[in-house]
């Protein structure tokens, strides 16, 4: 071999391995592996040769980089090489690259060669010639030995040839201490506890066997956790379980495709996050791999008889050793074509071979990733998908209907374990459409999405149910087809699909179409409008001419235009038509579910809770059926709810039989608030703001916003706070925004902008009053009062508590009662006598609404006016139930100012820390934070240097970065 020539000495030079130059990475999920590798870089007698594998893109290149940082952090040379396909076919051209990195290192250190010895060449480049591997591995030994400490790391050794493969592992056998090889290689073996892949396809030809110094670092696949901590390092933030366990699912832990997958989907915005979580968009669908694709680029090296029964496979592959068959069928390739695909496949790390039982043969083939099945199938045209799914559909008929001797009694058409079971039929037959039996197919979705219902994972009911209408053909049945269609829709989240398929109906309604579904439909259109917020169109409903374009009874048109006429804001217009109409609508007992609903809310909002009283006086009728009863119990729970009654609400879900878990998860999320189940509504609230899905109907539509950013002020985030509630305002068009006006007001107090405060206040009450709204206007004037009571203007506060006064006997409301009470008993001038009945009162009401919070302020508001202090001790407790840090923290310092103990010390130290941190990480300076704690900013400086000082935590920088991601507050190294 002539290595001057131009084309050799490319060859020899081999492919630059730019990665030992990065910056270092930290390997997510390879910190054991790491660590094995350097305790036998520190044993003085450890292995002279590292042996690397994994399967594709279980991340070699990557450990390889980390290896050679390692290596050069303690003193090695390294040099890096890479090897390519095509190599394996030019003999001793690895060994010849290892000699040529040895000799351009030595040129650019300026070491030169031992006294006597000849230049590298004159040795080398003959036994190359002649083939003499073992005066190669002398004279490679010993130039290695002579550039010692080096290190040389091989990436790829899959493709390296052998001959040199035997010259490095004489090398290694004989190398001095100071002299390590690296070499990583391909093996296709799956991860822990995958069943699947149990064969080793491809291997370096060096076995570790064959040398007595080396050590063999497997790469597994990664776990659960370990696929977390890579969505928390790239997101910087805790990543949502649902999320990761769909990364798990589509990935099955393979490094690079979990990239690949984080990499699409950040391309396409569908990982949201909210306050520093990390979850999956709201319908976000399963990326397609680009062809630039690691994997997608093997594939198609393989070739397009590979790539075609790939893409046939990922159709068909459920069908086990039939889908070999049906491959050949359905694409015109040879049984024999078809074996080597396979075979070839599975050699490429695309394709596990499922082992069979019994040395019978495999059971069938499956994709090492779903995600890459799924890239394969979204790749079909829609007719190729359609003959497979067809084939695949005609297989299982047959065999069902006890004519699977057709497909050869040696392979019976059965599904895979491995398979999903309750879907691949129903999606097969989706695909498939008009090539099958049309009436047996629209039947068998029909019947698959029935069985799937309420589907609230979206696993197939709607597509089904919409598979099936392109089939049915006979008007009657369509129509029925697409009311089966809308309330799927609805049910699974997609509210604008399930308006216009509503409007489809409701234009032309058939006579299958009963009163109450047109009702129902009718209703939908005008929440399908509201949910998405489109108040124009909202608005245009709330016209009668809008309604009178279609072909409805009169209840139903009455009602949906009263709803949107309510639900636009306009509740004085909305409750007229709903008297007027009444004689209409509430005779049916199934129809005036709305009606009555809208009525109670009404009221609600003009300050009369009678209504809503007598609405829960009146059981529903039992032979309703179970949804219109479920939808009964949960409207009327979320308006007990909004009016923070606790008690009420309870008691109700508790008459109906209904578990709090079923309520939908705003209004579920409203019963953990008022429950002082402040974890578990805050990782509610979390998915449903990075899903889009916080809609809540008038008039508690503000509710989960606000509620969220109290629960994050209380817990010493006061800038997630605002930022939340900067994105709600103005998201409900003419509604007023009481609820954000209340917790915005808070956050400013606490960041000491107490003008800014009463500002939003007022000007809250002033909107309010304009538009005739009572509902919620006790907590803007409880807070005015006491904001102006502590700035010392008693006439201003007298007459925020004369209206609190006057609302608590009009309502009957015991929250409004029990803010009149704690504010005028802190009233300027009250006297004192008066001021400890006021706030035994409170203490006694709030104790008997079991809400953990509100009994809290309630507590610590009594002990710090005229109440004993021992109630501090109750608040702080309570305080710690619903995790409110900040609020810990205010008590525990009104605890040591009345000379009170504060038990758990320890415990209150981390508090503290973490308190400090999570301000940190809120981005505040330390004069604000000084304000927020009501500190000194000294005092301050000398809290975040004891933190940083027992955390081994740097700066401000590390400790975000550990809140951001869930990470304990201490560096790697303590």
């Amino acid at each position: 071999m002539d290595s001057g020539r131009p084309a050799e000495t490319g060859a020899v030079r081999g492919a630059a391995a730019t990665w030992v130059a990065g910056a270092s990475v930290h390997l997510v999920g390879r910190e054991r592996e790491l660590t094995e590798f350097e305790r036998c870089l520190d044993d003085p007698d450890g292995p002279g040769l590292v042996l690397v594998h994994g399967e594709r893109g279980a991340g070699r290149s990557a450990f390889a980089h980390a290896a050679a940082e390692r290596l050069a952090a303690r003193g090695h040379t390294v040099l890096p090489l890479v090897c390519v396909r095509g190599d394996q076919d030019r003999p001793l051209l690895l060994a010849l690259r290892v000699v040529t990195a040895v000799r351009e290192r030595r040129s650019v250190t300026g070491r030169q060669p031992a006294a006597g010895r000849a230049d590298l060449d004159a040795e080398v480049l003959p036994a190359t010639e002649r083939g003499d591997r073992a005066a190669l591995a002398d004279a490679l030994l010993s130039a290695l030995t002579h550039a010692a400490p080096v290190a040389v790391v091989v990436d790829d050794a899959q493709y390296a040839d052998a001959a040199s493969l035997d010259v490095l592992g004489v090398v290694a056998a004989r190398r001095p201490p100071e002299v390590r090889l690296v070499i990583t290689s391909v093996r296709h073996t799956g991860g822990a506890g995958d069943a699947w892949s149990g064969r080793l396809d491809q291997a370096v030809g060096l076995a570790a066997e064959e040398v007595s110094t080396a050590r063999t670092i497997a790469l597994p696949r990664l776990t659960r956790p370990q696929l977390a901590d890579m969505v928390a390092r790239r997101s910087q933030a805790v990543p949502d379980p649902a999320l990761v366990a769909g990364i798990l699912g589509l990935t099955r832990g393979i490094p690079a495709v979990a990239d690949a997958l984080l990499t699409e989907w950040s391309r396409r915005d569908a990982v949201r996050i909210a306050d520093g979580h990390a979850f999956l968009a709201a319908g976000a669908p399963v990326p397609v791999l680009p062809d630039e694709d690691r994997f997608m680029r093997a594939l198609h090296e393989l070739g397009e008889t590979c790539w075609t029964t790939a893409a046939a496979l990922s159709v068909l592959w459920p069908l086990g050793r039939t889908a070999a068959t049906l491959v050949a069928e359905t694409t015109g390739l040879s049984d024999r074509e078809v074996g080597d695909g396979v075979r070839r496949l599975i050699a490429a790390g695309l394709l596990d071979e499922l082992p069979g039982e019994d040395g019978d043969g495999p059971r069938g083939w499956a994709f090492r990733s779903p995600l890459m099945e799924h890239a394969a199938r979204e790749r079909l045209g829609p007719l190729e998908r359609a003959r497979m799914s067809a084939a695949a559909v005609e297989a299982l008929w047959a065999a069902r209907d006890g004519a699977g001797a057709a497909t050869g009694p040696q392979r019976p058409v059965v599904l895979l374990d491995e398979a999903d079971a309750e879907t691949y039929l129903p999606d097969r037959i989706a695909d498939a459409g008009v090539l099958i039996d049309r009436e047996r197919a629209a039947a068998e979705l029909t019947a698959a999405a029935e069985a799937l219902h309420p589907d609230p994972e979206d696993r197939g009911m709607l597509r089904w149910f919409r598979a099936a209408l392109r089939l049915i053909e006979e008007p009657e049945a369509r129509e029925l087809a697409l009311l089966r269609c809308v309330k799927a829709a609805w049910i699974v989240g997609d509210q604008p699909a399930a308006g216009r398929a509503a409007e489809t109906i409701l234009r032309d309604p058939s006579d299958v179409v009963s009163g109450p579904d047109l009702h129902e439909l009718a209703v939908l259109q005008v929440v399908a409008a509201t949910s998405v917020k489109d108040w124009p169109q909202l608005s245009r409903m709330g016209a009668a001419e809008w309604w009178d374009r279609l072909p409805l009874p009169p209840g139903a048109a009455s009602s949906a235009r009263a709803l949107a006429l309510c639900m636009s804001g306009r509740w004085p217009e909305g409750l007229d038509l709903l008297s007027r109409t009444e004689t209409v609508w509430r005779p049916h007992p199934q129809i005036r579910l709305v009606p009555e609903l809208a009525q109670v809310a009404g009221n609600l909002v003009q300050g009369r809770t009678d209504v809503l009283a007598r609405a829960l006086e009146t059981p529903p009728d039992p032979g309703l059926p179970p949804e219109v009863l479920y939808s009964i119990a949960a409207g009327y729970t979320q308006q007990l709810l909004g009016n923070a009654d606790l008690c009420g609400a309870l008691e109700l879900l508790k008459d109906r039989g209904m578990p709090p878990e079923a309520l939908p998860p705003t209004t579920h999320f409203l019963l953990l608030h008022l429950q002082g189940r402040w974890d578990d509504a805050l990782a509610l609230a979390r998915g449903l703001v990075a899903k889009d899905q916080t809609f809540i109907a008038a008039p508690q539509h503000h509710l989960l916003t606000a509620g969220t950013a109290g629960i994050l002020l209380a817990r010493g985030k006061p800038v997630g706070a605002a930022r939340l509630i900067a994105g709600e305002r103005g998201s409900h068009e003419g509604h007023v925004e009481i609820f954000l006006d209340v917790t915005e007001a808070a956050v400013l107090r606490t960041m000491g902008r107490t003008d800014e405060a009463e500002r939003i206040l007022r000007r809250g009450l002033e909107e309010a009053d304009a538009r005739g709204y009572v509902h919620g206007t006790d907590e803007l004037a409880a807070a005015l009062a006491t904001l102006r009571a502590e700035t010392g203007r008693a006439e201003a506060a007298a007459s925020c508590l004369w209206r609190l006064e006057e609302l608590a006997g009009r309502t009957g409301s015991g929250r409004t009662r029990l803010l009149y009470l704690l504010a005028a008993a802190r009233g300027p001038g009250q006297d004192s006598g008066a001021a400890r009945e006021m706030l035994h009162e409170a203490v006694e009401l709030a104790r008997s609404r079991r809400q953990p919070f509100e009994t809290a302020v309630t507590l610590a508001a009594a002990a710090g006016d005229a109440g004993p202090p021992e109630l501090l001790h109750e608040a702080y407790e309570l305080y710690g139930q619903t995790g409110s840090l900040l609020c810990r923290f205010h008590t525990r310092a009104a605890m040591r100012e009345a000379g009170l103990t504060v038990p758990g010390r320890r415990q209150a130290t981390a508090e503290n820390e973490r308190l400090l941190a999570t301000l940190i990480t809120e981005g505040l300076t330390n004069r604000q934070i000084a304000t927020v704690l009501r500190l000194s900013e000294d005092a301050i400086a000398n809290r975040l240097s004891r933190l940083f000082a027992r955390t081994g935590l740097r700066s401000r920088t590390e400790v975000v970065s550990a809140m951001l991601t869930g990470k304990p507050l201490t560096a790697p190294d303590h």
